[in-house]
C-alpha cells in the first residue's frame, strides 16, 4: 500500500521526522517496506527553455530544438550547453518554459528517457506534456511553465509536487489500512491527534430524477454479494482530471485515465471502497432502464476485460450483467464494452461489496491482481456504503459536471454490525503483567473507533466498528490498546507457576538429536516449500499411491505450488539445482518437515512428518593427499548408520530394494531401513531418468525417514557388551558365492554358526572374475577374531571352531572356500 504523506496530511498531523514515524509504525504493526522521497511519480525532468525551434527536414510537424537546462547539461570545456531534442508539439513557441525529461528520467507507467533518433535526428530527451508527466490536464501539446520558472530548477518541486511515499505492508487482518482514511484514523490513534472527515470536501447535491426510474439491481446469488448500490449520472462531460486529482493517483502508481475513472480510483485509494463506472447507455440498449443483476457466470461464457483480453469464464466466478450479456467480473475488473469512453454522456456507478473467497479464486484463476479485487479479498465494510457512494457522485460532479440522480438503489442482503464486547481492566492489566492507565485503555479504543461505555466499575462494553473485522474478542481488544501503548514498554518478566520446571519433550530431544547427528555428519539443514507441484512424484517416478492421495489448494499461489507435498526430496533436488546454476557442485543438504495426504473420510489432511536428505558431489574437498569422489550409495547409508546410531536404534538392518519396489531409485543401489522389522525410511541413489526429469547433475544420493518411527524407537540405554581380557585369534577365509548372496547372508551365517567364540567379523574384499571363478560368481573375503571371555584359546580350539563355521556357511549358502 502506497501512502503519499502530503495526502495524509490533509487529514490528520503526520510527524516531521519520517524515519521516526516509520519506527513507530513497525513497532504498532505497520510493516514499512520502503520510503520514496520524490513520489510525484516522475523524476530527472528540469524546467527548459526554448532557445530555438526549426522543422524537422524529414518531417512536417516536427520541430528540432534546442532547450536551455541551466547548469544541467554541460559541453566538454564545462559550460552550460542547450540539448537538442526533437518535439512533434505544436503549441510552443522560442522561449517558452516547458518541462525537459533528460536522459534516465523516469516517468510514469514505468518509462525510462533514452537517447534516440527520430527521422534520423538524435534526440537527448523529451519536452514534456502535463500528460506524460501523469498531471492529467494538457493532453495536447506541452506543458508551458510561468515565464519566471528558473532553468534548471526541479520540476516536481517547483511545482509543490516533492512529495514522501511510504510502501507499507498491510496484514492480511486489516483492509481498514488500504486506504488513506484507515492510515489517518490510525495515525491519529497512535498519536492522539484528531483526524478531519476524509468525505468532508464535496457535498452531494442531487437532482430530480429518482434513481429507481433509471436502474434496478437484482442479487441472484445471495451468497456472492451482501450489498450493492447503484446511482446514475447524467450529462458528464469526459476529459482530463484536475491537477491534484492526476498527483494523488500518481503517488499510488495509478494513471490517470479521465476525470470519471480517476475519481472512482481516487475513492478507491481514500476510502478503500472498490467502485466502476459503467456506460450508462450502453447498458439500457433500447430499453427504459438498465437492468443489473448479480450472477454466477455460466461455465465457458466469454467476457472481454478492460485490458483487452477475452476471458473464458466458471461458474466459480462472479459477473455483473444485463439481461442479454456479463458485463464486468464482480470485484476484480470491468467489461471493455461498456467502459467510459470520450463519448460518454451518462454514467452508472457501481459501489457494492462481493465474496471475499469468490473474488481471490476469480483473480488468481485468470491471473487479475488488481486494487479493487486485492481489497474484496480482505473484506470491504457493507456498513457504510452509502456515505462512500454519495462521496463518490460528488466528486464525480465536481469534476466532470452532471447531474447525480435522487437516492440510491440499494439491495442490501447483508449488512455488517458491530460486534458487541466486554472490556475488563483487571484482567487487562493482569494479562499485560503491566499498570497500563485505564483512562489511556479507554481513550484507545474510542480513537479506534469503537464505541466505549462503562457498564460497572472497571467493566466496559465496546462496539467495535464494523470496518474492523478483526475485533472479534476481548482478547482483540486487548491487543490494540497494548500495541498503541508500545510493547516495549512492557517490562520483561518470568512466567508464574511453582514446582514447575520446563525441559524438552522425549520428541523435541530425540529432535535434537537427530539435528546433531547430521551436522557431524557434514549436512547442512535448509528449509523448502510445503506448496508442490502436481507433477512431482510422476517427476520423481515415486508411486503416488503409496504417498496417498494428493492435497489440492483452493487458492494456489501459482501453478507449480498448487498441491501440498508427499515427499520432502523434490523440493531438495529443486535446492540442488539452484546450487549447480550457481556454481556450487557439492551439496548436502537435509530437511525435516511435513507431508500431507488426503485421508479417506476425514475432513482435514493427513500430515507425516519426515528426514530427508540428498548428497551431491563429494563430500570432502580435494587437497594434496586426496581427490573429490562422488558421493554414492555408501555416503548415504554413513549418514543413516550415525542417526541410528545416535538414537540407539534396535536391531536395524538395511534390505536390499528392487526395482518395482522403489523405481525411483537406481536398481542395485537402493536399500530400505528397518528397525525392529518395522521399515523406518529407504536410502539410496534416485533413478537417472529423475535426476534428468528436475535438471540436476548427478548421482544424487538420498534418504527419507520416518521421523515419528524414530521417536518411537529412540533408547536413552545402550546395548553394553563386556570386552575380553584374552588376545583374539585372527582368521581370513574367502568364500565364493553366487551373486544373489548377499553380505547381509553371509554375516547371518557366519554368526550363528560361529557361536559365542566368534567376536568379530569384517568383510575387506570383493573380487570378480568370470575366469577364475566362473560366471555370476563372486569371492567376499573376510576377518574373522575368535575369543574367549575366561581364557586364551588355543590353536586348536580355534581352528575348531573355525572349520565349523565354514562347513555350516557352505552347507547354507552353497559357497565354496577360495584357496
Amino acid at each position: 500500500m502506497k501512502v503519499s504523506l502530503k495526502w495524509l496530511r490533509n487529514y490528520v498531523d503526520v510527524p516531521t521526522d519520517t524515519q521516526a514515524f516509520c519506527d513507530r509504525l513497525d513497532l504498532t504493526g505497520t510493516g514499512v517496506e520502503g520510503v520514496d522521497e520524490t513520489g510525484c511519480g516522475f523524476s530527472g525532468v528540469y524546467v527548459g527553455r526554448v532557445d530555438s525551434m526549426v522543422r524537422h527536414p524529414n518531417s512536417d510537424h516536427m520541430f528540432i530544438t534546442q532547450m536551455n537546462v541551466g547548469d544541467r547539461h554541460r559541453g566538454e570545456n564545462g559550460q552550460p550547453e542547450p540539448l537538442q531534442i526533437v518535439c512533434g508539439a505544436q503549441n510552443f513557441k522560442e522561449g517558452d518554459r516547458v518541462p525537459v525529461a533528460m536522459i534516465g528520467a523516469k516517468l510514469p507507467g514505468d518509462i525510462t528517457i533514452k537517447k534516440g533518433k527520430l527521422r534520423g535526428e538524435v534526440s537527448y530527451g523529451m519536452n514534456c506534456s502535463q500528460r506524460e508527466l501523469g498531471l492529467g490536464e494538457g493532453v495536447h501539446g506541452l506543458y508551458i511553465l510561468p515565464e519566471d520558472a528558473p532553468l534548471g530548477a526541479d520540476v516536481a518541486k517547483y511545482l509543490g509536487l516533492s512529495d514522501t511515499v511510504l510502501d507499507l505492508e498491510i496484514t492480511p487482518n486489516r483492509p481498514d489500512q488500504l486506504s488513506i482514511e484507515g492510515m489517518a484514523r490510525e495515525v491519529g490513534a497512535m498519536y492522539g491527534n484528531p483526524v478531519k472527515g476524509a468525505t468532508d470536501d464535496f457535498t452531494l447535491t442531487e437532482g430530480d430524477v429518482p434513481t429507481s426510474d433509471l436502474v434496478d439491481v437484482e442479487i441472484a446469488d445471495e451468497d456472492r454479494s451482501p450489498r450493492y448500490t447503484a446511482r446514475v449520472i447524467q450529462n458528464v462531460k469526459i476529459g482530463p482530471s484536475p491537477a491534484w486529482l492526476a498527483e494523488r493517483l500518481a503517488t499510488c502508481n495509478c494513471r490517470s485515465v479521465n476525470n470519471v475513472v480517476d475519481a472512482t480510483n481516487y475513492v478507491l485509494f481514500l476510502l478503500g471502497q472498490p467502485l466502476h463506472a459503467f456506460d450508462y447507455d450502453k447498458l439500457v440498449a433500447g430499453g427504459d432502464k438498465a437492468h443489473i443483476v448479480v450472477r454466477a457466470a455460466k461455465d465457458g461464457e466469454k467476457l472481454v476485460t478492460l485490458d483487452g483480453q477475452e476471458r473464458e469464464l466458471t461458474s466459480d466466478m462472479t459477473v455483473i450483467a444485463t439481461p442479454e450479456r456479463a458485463v464486468a467480473l464482480a470485484g476484480v475488473m470491468g467489461g471493455l464494452e461498456t467502459e467510459v469512453t470520450d463519448t460518454t454522456t451518462n454514467v452508472l456507478l457501481e459501489v457494492a461489496t462481493f465474496d471475499s473467497a469468490h473474488t481471490s479464486r476469480t483473480s488468481r484463476n485468470l491471473g487479475l491482481i488488481s486494487e479493487s479485487s486485492m481489497r474484496y479479498e480482505r473484506k470491504v465494510d457493507s456498513a457504510g456504503i452509502e456515505r462512500r457512494a454519495d462521496y463518490a457522485a460528488a466528486l464525480i460532479a465536481a469534476i466532470a459536471g452532471g447531474t447525480p440522480s435522487r437516492g440510491l438503489v440499494d439491495v442490501a442482503v447483508q449488512v455488517n454490525e458491530p460486534a458487541d464486547l466486554v472490556f475488563r481492566v483487571a484482567r487487562f492489566q493482569q494479562m499485560m503483567g503491566a499498570q497500563i492507565p485505564e483512562a489511556f485503555a479507554v481513550d484507545a479504543l474510542t480513537r479506534l473507533g469503537c464505541q466505549v461505555s462503562e457498564t460497572e466499575p472497571g467493566v466496559y462494553r465496546v462496539l467495535a466498528p464494523t470496518f474492523r473485522p478483526d475485533l472479534e474478542r476481548e482478547i482483540d481488544l486487548y491487543e490494540e490498546v497494548l500495541r498503541l501503548w508500545g510493547m516495549d514498554r512492557i517490562p520483561p518478566t518470568l512466567p508464574g507457576g511453582r514446582g514447575r520446571i520446563g525441559k524438552r519433550s522425549w520428541a523435541e530431544q530425540i529432535k535434537g538429536k537427530l539435528h546433531d547427528a547430521l551436522r557431524a555428519s557434514g549436512m547442512n539443514e535448509t528449509m523448502t516449500y510445503s506448496f508442490a507441484r502436481p507433477s512431482d512424484l510422476a517427476d520423481l517416478r515415486m508411486d503416488a499411491a503409496v504417498s496417498g492421495e494428493a492435497v489440492e489448494l483452493i487458492n494456489p499461489i501459482n501453478a507449480d505450488q498448487s498441491v501440498m507435498r508427499q515427499s520432502i526430496i523434490p523440493g531438495l533436488l529443486r535446492s540442488v539445482v539452484h546450487n549447480q546454476n550457481h556454481g556450487v557442485k557439492s551439496v548436502q543438504l537435509y530437511e525435516m518437515g511435513n507431508v500431507f495426504s488426503i485421508t479417506e473420510g476425514h475432513k482435514l489432511p493427513k500430515q507425516r512428518e519426515r528426514l530427508a536428505g540428498v548428497l551431491v558431489g563429494s563430500m570432502h574437498p580435494a587437497g594434496w593427499n586426496r581427490h573429490e569422489v562422488a558421493a554414492d550409495f555408501f555416503d548415504g547409508k554413513g549418514v543413516v548408520e550415525n542417526i541410528v546410531r545416535e538414537l540407539a536404534l534396535p536391531k536395524v538392518r538395511f534390505k536390499a530394494l528392487e526395482a518395482d519396489d522403489a523405481p525411483f531409485l537406481q536398481p542395485g543401489r537402493a536399500a530400505e531401513v528397518l528397525s525392529n522389522g518395522n521399515q523406518i525410511g529407504w536410502v539410496g541413489e534416485i533413478h537417472p531418468l529423475a535426476v534428468a526429469a528436475f535438471e540436476a547433475e548427478g548421482p544424487v544420493v538420498a534418504f527419507e525417514l520416518d521421523v515419528d518411527a524414530l521417536v518411537n524407537n529412540a533408547r536413552i540405554e545402550r546395548d553394553t557388551f563386556e570386552l575380553s581380557e584374552f588376545p583374539p585369534v585372527t582368521v581370513d577365509v574367502a568364500f565364493v558365492v553366487d551373486e544373489a548372496v548377499t553380505n547381509e547372508r553371509l554375516m547371518q551365517c557366519m554368526h550363528s554358526a560361529g557361536g559365542k567364540l566368534l567376536s568379530t567379523v569384517r568383510l575387506f574384499d570383493v573380487y570378480r572374475d568370470a575366469d577364475r571363478l566362473g560366471a555370476g560368481k563372486k569371492s567376499m573375503a573376510y576377518a574373522l577374531e575368535y575369543q574367549a571371555m575366561d581364557r586364551t584359546l588355543s590353536g586348536e580350539e580355534a581352528e575348531k571352531a573355525h572349520t565349523r563355521l565354514v562347513k555350516k556357511v557352505c552347507a547354507a549358502t552353497g559357497a565354496e572356500v577360495r584357496a
